[in-house]
Protein backbone atom coordinates (compact mmCIF):
# COMPACT_ATOMS: atom_id res chain seq x y z
CA UNK A 1 0.00 0.00 0.00
CA UNK A 2 1.41 3.40 -1.06
CA UNK A 3 1.51 5.95 1.55
CA UNK A 4 0.43 9.70 0.95
CA UNK A 5 3.29 11.89 0.88
CA UNK A 6 3.13 15.07 3.30
CA UNK A 7 4.89 17.34 1.00
CA UNK A 8 3.14 16.57 -2.24
CA UNK A 9 -0.81 17.40 0.05
CA UNK A 10 1.03 20.49 1.18
CA UNK A 11 1.64 21.31 -2.59
CA UNK A 12 -1.55 20.65 -3.68
CA UNK A 13 -3.42 22.62 -0.75
CA UNK A 14 -1.21 25.63 -1.60
CA UNK A 15 -2.18 25.15 -5.14
CA UNK A 16 -6.08 25.18 -4.27
CA UNK A 17 -5.37 28.28 -2.06
CA UNK A 18 -3.78 30.31 -5.13
CA UNK A 19 -6.43 28.98 -7.92
CA UNK A 20 -9.07 29.57 -5.06
CA UNK A 21 -7.93 33.15 -4.34
CA UNK A 22 -7.71 33.99 -8.31
CA UNK A 23 -11.15 33.14 -8.44
CA UNK A 24 -11.54 29.22 -9.91
CA UNK A 25 -14.31 27.23 -10.11
CA UNK A 26 -14.34 24.11 -7.99
CA UNK A 27 -14.50 22.00 -11.27
CA UNK A 28 -11.23 23.37 -12.09
CA UNK A 29 -9.69 22.90 -8.42
CA UNK A 30 -11.17 19.48 -8.85
CA UNK A 31 -9.17 18.79 -11.91
CA UNK A 32 -6.10 20.22 -11.27
CA UNK A 33 -5.56 18.68 -7.26
CA UNK A 34 -5.47 15.75 -6.09
CA UNK A 35 -8.19 16.56 -3.42
CA UNK A 36 -11.15 15.20 -2.54
CA UNK A 37 -14.40 17.09 -3.45
CA UNK A 38 -15.36 17.25 0.48
CA UNK A 39 -11.77 18.92 1.28
CA UNK A 40 -11.69 21.14 -1.67
CA UNK A 41 -15.69 22.91 -0.57
CA UNK A 42 -14.01 22.94 3.16
CA UNK A 43 -11.05 24.73 2.15
CA UNK A 44 -12.74 26.81 -0.44
CA UNK A 45 -15.44 28.41 1.64
CA UNK A 46 -12.66 28.56 4.75
CA UNK A 47 -10.41 31.02 2.65
CA UNK A 48 -13.18 32.72 0.49
CA UNK A 49 -15.89 32.93 3.52
CA UNK A 50 -18.71 31.73 1.18
CA UNK A 51 -19.92 28.68 -0.80
CA UNK A 52 -18.59 28.05 -4.54
CA UNK A 53 -20.59 29.04 -7.36
CA UNK A 54 -22.55 26.43 -9.20
CA UNK A 55 -23.40 25.49 -12.40
CA UNK A 56 -21.75 24.65 -15.93
CA UNK A 57 -18.05 25.75 -16.85
CA UNK A 58 -18.07 28.14 -19.70
CA UNK A 59 -17.45 25.39 -22.40
CA UNK A 60 -17.54 27.71 -26.07
CA UNK A 61 -14.72 28.32 -28.50
CA UNK A 62 -16.46 31.02 -30.28
CA UNK A 63 -16.29 33.10 -26.70
CA UNK A 64 -12.39 33.44 -27.81
CA UNK A 65 -12.88 34.63 -31.00
CA UNK A 66 -15.37 37.16 -30.51
CA UNK A 67 -13.37 40.29 -30.77
CA UNK A 68 -12.79 42.11 -27.58
CA UNK A 69 -12.01 38.30 -25.46
CA UNK A 70 -10.40 37.39 -28.63
CA UNK A 71 -7.61 40.52 -27.71
CA UNK A 72 -7.88 39.33 -23.82
CA UNK A 73 -7.44 35.95 -24.90
CA UNK A 74 -4.30 36.29 -27.09
CA UNK A 75 -2.66 38.48 -24.50
CA UNK A 76 -2.82 35.93 -21.89
CA UNK A 77 -2.25 33.25 -24.06
CA UNK A 78 0.79 34.62 -25.98
CA UNK A 79 2.14 34.66 -22.53
CA UNK A 80 1.27 31.49 -21.62
CA UNK A 81 3.00 30.12 -24.57
CA UNK A 82 6.01 32.36 -23.94
CA UNK A 83 6.55 30.76 -20.32
CA UNK A 84 5.81 27.47 -21.61
CA UNK A 85 8.77 27.92 -23.69
CA UNK A 86 11.14 29.12 -20.82
CA UNK A 87 9.98 27.59 -17.44
CA UNK A 88 10.15 23.74 -16.53
CA UNK A 89 6.73 24.00 -14.15
CA UNK A 90 3.39 22.04 -14.13
CA UNK A 91 0.97 23.29 -16.09
CA UNK A 92 -1.32 24.82 -13.83
CA UNK A 93 1.34 26.65 -12.31
CA UNK A 94 1.94 27.53 -15.66
CA UNK A 95 -1.92 29.14 -16.36
CA UNK A 96 -1.78 30.48 -13.08
CA UNK A 97 1.84 32.66 -13.53
CA UNK A 98 0.59 33.75 -16.90
CA UNK A 99 -2.80 34.75 -15.53
CA UNK A 100 -0.86 36.79 -12.66
CA UNK A 101 0.91 38.62 -15.79
CA UNK A 102 -2.24 39.21 -17.86
CA UNK A 103 -3.64 40.82 -14.86
CA UNK A 104 -0.95 42.73 -15.29
CA UNK A 105 -0.68 43.92 -17.98
CA UNK A 106 -4.74 44.37 -18.00
CA UNK A 107 -3.78 46.66 -15.08
CA UNK A 108 -1.53 49.09 -16.82
CA UNK A 109 -3.31 49.29 -19.67
CA UNK A 110 -6.21 50.91 -17.01
CA UNK A 111 -8.99 48.29 -18.58
CA UNK A 112 -11.17 46.16 -16.66
CA UNK A 113 -9.88 41.90 -16.76
CA UNK A 114 -12.71 40.18 -19.34
CA UNK A 115 -10.49 36.86 -18.50
CA UNK A 116 -11.26 34.89 -15.80
CA UNK A 117 -8.74 32.05 -14.23
CA UNK A 118 -11.59 29.68 -15.41
CA UNK A 119 -11.78 30.60 -18.88
CA UNK A 120 -7.51 31.31 -19.37
CA UNK A 121 -7.60 27.37 -17.77
CA UNK A 122 -10.24 26.41 -20.06
CA UNK A 123 -8.71 28.37 -23.40
CA UNK A 124 -5.27 26.53 -22.75
CA UNK A 125 -7.21 22.93 -22.42
CA UNK A 126 -8.71 23.88 -25.98
CA UNK A 127 -5.17 24.59 -27.30
CA UNK A 128 -4.44 21.18 -25.91
CA UNK A 129 -7.24 19.52 -27.49
CA UNK A 130 -6.56 21.35 -30.67
CA UNK A 131 -9.71 23.23 -31.35
CA UNK A 132 -8.32 26.28 -30.69
CA UNK A 133 -4.68 28.00 -31.73
CA UNK A 134 -2.72 30.82 -32.36
CA UNK A 135 -2.50 32.37 -35.51
CA UNK A 136 0.31 35.27 -36.90
CA UNK A 137 -1.37 38.14 -38.03
CA UNK A 138 -0.55 39.22 -41.71
CA UNK A 139 -0.86 43.22 -41.06
CA UNK A 140 0.99 43.65 -37.57
CA UNK A 141 2.67 39.87 -37.25
CA UNK A 142 1.14 39.32 -33.48
CA UNK A 143 -0.60 35.97 -32.77
CA UNK A 144 -3.97 35.55 -32.05
CA UNK A 145 -6.56 33.18 -31.15
CA UNK A 146 -8.34 31.66 -33.74
CA UNK A 147 -10.61 28.32 -34.13
CA UNK A 148 -7.85 25.64 -35.60
CA UNK A 149 -9.90 23.99 -38.37
CA UNK A 150 -11.37 26.81 -40.01
CA UNK A 151 -8.51 29.07 -41.60
CA UNK A 152 -6.73 26.10 -43.81
CA UNK A 153 -6.41 28.39 -46.64
CA UNK A 154 -6.25 31.58 -45.85
CA UNK A 155 -3.85 31.70 -43.12
CA UNK A 156 -1.73 34.40 -45.07
CA UNK A 157 -4.46 37.01 -45.28
CA UNK A 158 -5.84 37.19 -41.66
CA UNK A 159 -6.07 40.11 -39.45
CA UNK A 160 -6.30 40.41 -35.88
CA UNK A 161 -9.34 41.93 -34.22
CA UNK A 162 -6.53 44.97 -32.72
CA UNK A 163 -5.61 45.74 -37.24
CA UNK A 164 -8.65 45.36 -38.16
CA UNK A 165 -11.61 45.96 -35.12
CA UNK A 166 -15.25 45.95 -36.27
CA UNK A 167 -16.65 49.40 -37.29
CA UNK A 168 -18.39 50.72 -33.85
CA UNK A 169 -15.51 49.46 -32.00
CA UNK A 170 -14.73 52.42 -29.08
CA UNK A 171 -18.03 53.85 -29.86
CA UNK A 172 -18.78 52.37 -26.06
CA UNK A 173 -17.36 52.57 -22.48
CA UNK A 174 -17.84 49.19 -22.29
CA UNK A 175 -15.36 47.69 -19.84
CA UNK A 176 -12.54 45.38 -21.14
CA UNK A 177 -11.65 47.79 -24.20
CA UNK A 178 -7.96 47.77 -24.79
CA UNK A 179 -7.04 51.09 -26.49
Amino acid sequence: MATKSLLNENLQVRRAVQLIEMGARMQVLESETGLAYERLLRLYREVTGKSPSKGQLPYSTDWFTEWQPNIHASLFLNIYEHLNKTCAVEQIDLIAKAYDLYLAEINVAGVEAMLSITRAWRLVKFVDSDMLCLTRCSKCGGNFVTHSHDYTQSCQTLVCGLCAPPARAGKSKRQGTIH
